[in-house]
């Protein structure tokens, strides 16, 4: 196999994302833990299980990147590799996918930090996998989605902050206001880092604004693509979607269910736009 795309879970995506006899695609899975209980972030993963019990515990729950190994084995098996993971500010998987390149002596591989989550690593894999199809050098495609990775953009609106505090990714100044004001605030991915954009008073107010800023941070719609990935809440992913397509003109907007590592720091009624 000549080219291959690598991306680890926090994509949402499932292994039979890419079919083409040509391009391998493959998903390094994170790891979950709750209440003792090992959750590997693959297609097997119970979801409402995870959730339910996370819902129940008083444990602090946590999560773990791949090793470098797991993605050393995703590599070999092509001449030309090019792997994407979730932010390196929110998790070692970067570091991992890297190391992993190092001894995966027969293959060129070109690791990307997304600098976000869920959907910004889905549009990185798509991007990769239009440039290959276009018969460009190595060279060219990493050069290409390297820039590429700087156009994109991710807001998300949480009713709840509990993992993400637990376990170190966002502040607990943050969650303190949003939990005691009853403030929902608007986040934004900030060069791989969780920031808040602005404080709302109410969920249906955040995820009104997040769709007039969206406008605030791009210009070229017409000229991209938006996913809406949520927790269990397909009815507020929907008024957004329509939200969003009464102001802006993107080629399509997509609706996706989080998977495991998204599920377990959004939890439900978490919502992520990325575009």
């Amino acid at each position: 196999m000549k080219f291959k795309i690598v991306v680890d879970s926090a994509s949402d995506l499932n292994n039979n994302y890419i079919k083409d006899n040509q391009i391998g695609f493959d998903i390094v899975p994170l790891t979950i833990r709750v209440q003792g209980k090992e959750f590997l972030d693959d297609e097997n993963l119970d979801i409402d299980d995870m959730l339910d019990r996370l819902s129940k515990t008083t444990e602090k729950p946590s999560t773990s990147c791949p090793s470098p190994y797991s993605w050393t084995k995703c590599y070999e098996d092509a001449e030309y590799v090019i792997a994407i993971t979730i932010s390196s500010k929110l998790s070692g998987t970067f570091n991992a996918a890297y190391l992993g390149a190092i001894d995966a002596t027969n293959s060129k591989v070109h690791v990307i930090d997304s600098k976000g989550t869920a959907g910004m690593e889905v549009f990185l894999v798509d991007k990769a996998y239009e440039l290959i199809k276009q018969n460009l050098s190595f060279e060219e495609i990493c050069e290409n989605l390297d820039n590429y990775q700087k156009s994109l953009e991710l807001f998300f609106v949480l009713n709840k902050f509990d993992n993400l505090v637990k376990n170190g990714r966002m502040s607990r100044f943050t969650a303190l206001i949003a939990t005691t004001l009853q403030i929902k605030p608007l986040c934004v991915a900030n060069d791989g880092e969780i920031k808040v954009y602005e404080k709302l008073r109410t969920m249906r107010a955040a995820i009104r604004r997040l769709a007039s800023a969206i406008g605030e941070r791009v210009s070229d719609t017409e000229n991209r693509k938006c996913i809406i990935s949520h927790v269990k809440d397909e009815e507020t992913a929907v008024n957004l979607k329509s939200l969003i397509e009464e102001q802006y003109h993107f080629k399509e907007v997509i609706i996706r269910p989080c998977r495991g590592l998204c599920s377990f720091y959004a939890l439900e009624k978490g919502i992520i736009v990325s575009f």
